[in-house]
């Protein structure tokens, strides 16, 4: 038996989430598939960790084990030749049998991208959030400031979150524009969910004057979820990274 490691990029829009569920499409789904298809083997695959309905990556992370003896080099290139074209296998190695794609992971890095217009782009319709009021990008980084290190999320996760421990750690949060573009990376140990969603919405809320930079202090000592932000739409937020 081999421990195989797959890098995926997908573009979300037309799937339900990574986790696999009856009756709906889903990128777990989709690869499970392809793989009986074609190495003729019955497997599951465990990811880093599930993205919602219409969110990206440019880097997923998940693992399988295989018993045919198939060449692991080939293997990207064989998946790809029957997986939709919006799902691409980027690389596939053998990694040790002691390796789990969810519990090894290190750190995890997201990116939300912000359309900064009020002009309509059809082609960037799934692809982006879209802020249509100017954002400043100095207050963000001054509300982003409060976030960095670890502290109980319990007010930046939606309410239906099913874990019993809040603390998260974030290791640093980045925003740059480019024109019309702003972009968010948030590197964090693990994330409740929606929590990215989230936190974005809640630099935008501050920036637009929404938000008091006290607001944002109680969401996190107090876990209100009232005072954080809004949770910005699953378009914008692409699984960057997962490190090991």
């Amino acid at each position: 038996m081999k421990r195989i490691l797959l890098s995926i990029e997908y573009d979300g829009t037309n799937y339900c989430g990574w986790q696999k569920q009856p009756n709906v499409k889903t990128i777990q789904g989709e690869i499970e598939k392809a793989i009986k298809q074609a190495i003729g083997e019955d497997v599951e695959i465990f990811g880093s960790g599930r993205t919602d309905a219409g969110v990206h990556a440019l880097n997923q992370k998940a693992h399988f084990d295989m018993t045919l003896p198939v060449p692991i080099s080939k293997l990207a290139d064989i998946l790809n030749n029957v997986l939709p074209d919006d799902i691409v296998i980027k690389s596939s190695e053998e990694v040790d049998t002691d390796f789990h794609a969810r519990f090894s992971v290190h750190k995890k890095c997201y990116r939300y991208k912000i359309y900064n217009s009020n002009v309509k782009n059809a082609f960037l319709a799934t692809r982006v959030g879209v802020v249509k009021n100017k954002l400043d990008i100095d207050k963000m980084k001054e509300a982003a400031a409060l976030l960095i290190g670890e502290h109980d999320f319990h007010g930046f996760c939606s309410a239906n979150t099913s874990v019993e421990n809040f603390v998260r750690t974030i290791y640093d949060i980045k925003v740059a524009q480019e024109g019309d573009f702003i972009k968010v990376d948030v590197c964090g140990n693990g994330f409740l969910y929606n929590m990215v969603r989230i936190i974005v919405g809640t630099l935008v809320d501050y920036s637009l004057g929404k938000l008091s930079l006290q607001d944002i202090k109680q969401a996190l000592i107090q876990g209100d979820r009232s005072k954080a932000g809004q949770t910005m739409s699953p378009h914008g937020l692409y699984l960057k990274d997962v490190i090991y």
